[in-house]
């Protein structure tokens, strides 16, 4: 089978899947899923669906048994609107692509207000460290002009 045509079969099962789960599954622990994408095995026999979950470690835990529950229906909805040969079995799996992403961009932001932060204390660093090198001429020429008037003995 052609990869071109595992990739529409992939998509096909998503859209089922996905329209299923929003529009027809009743199970109250199933909520807050996005299905994010769909890989099916060369064989069309299994299929590994992808799936993104909001909420807590808890919830999240709760949703999958829900879906893993509910295969049997969703594999009869793919039976009626998809004609393969064979129904492929579904598992579920959490993605945490959106989690990863969602990880960087706070990364990122925090990133931008360091070095915002940075530019606009860089005039008050600037200012203080002057101020640190005239205290240190001041001392120099203190020294310079102590007791021996820089006359050293030996």
């Amino acid at each position: 089978m052609s990869s071109r045509r595992l990739l529409k079969a992939a998509e096909a099962i998503r859209e089922v899947v996905s329209m299923a789960i929003i529009t027809e599954l009743r199970d109250p622990r199933v909520q807050n899923v996005t299905v994010v994408g769909v890989e099916v095995t060369p064989d069309m026999r299994e299929a590994k669906v992808l799936v993104s979950i909001m909420g807590t470690e808890a919830q999240q835990r709760t949703v999958l048994k829900g879906l893993q529950n509910s295969v049997g229906f969703l594999q009869s909805k793919i039976a009626d609107r998809i004609e393969t040969r064979y129904i492929p079995r579904l598992s579920f799996v959490m993605d945490d692509g959106v989690k990863k992403s969602v990880a960087v961009q706070q990364i990122l932001e925090q990133i931008a207000k360091e070095r915002e932060g940075k530019a606009t204390n860089e005039p008050q660093l600037e200012a203080e460290i002057r101020e640190m090198q005239q205290d240190l001429q001041v001392e120099d020429s203190s020294r310079d002009e102590g007791p021996d008037h820089g006359l050293r003995q030996k």
